[in-house]
């Protein structure tokens, strides 16, 4: 099924990261992104417990489902107006601070 395909993705990409991770250089990239990647990860959770495919979300920001699609696979920065319109549009509510 397509979740069961998604689940062991998901775990291998897990375990992919947890040994990538080991090395310094690429620790401190990911480290460098890791707000953008949690932003990723948050929205297509919410997407999908929303039962929301990218078209859907997409009309409810009014953005292209190609946004979407780039958005997910980390091929842009989202502005901060991008994340209060998909906050928004995920019936969500938007937190941002520093730690």
């Amino acid at each position: 099924t397509r979740i069961g395909k998604n689940t062991k993705r998901r775990d291998d990409f897990e375990k992919y990261l947890e040994k990538q991770l080991k090395d310094p250089e690429f620790r401190e990239e990911y480290e460098k992104l890791e707000p953008l990647y949690t932003l990723i990860k948050l929205e297509i959770k919410l997407r999908n417990k929303r039962h929301l495919s990218q078209k859907e979300l997409a009309e409810r920001m009014g953005t292209s489902q190609s946004a979407i699609a780039r958005f997910e696979r980390g091929n842009i920065n989202p502005t901060l107006d991008f994340a209060v319109r998909l906050a928004k549009a995920l019936n969500a509510k938007l937190a941002v601070g520093f730690k």
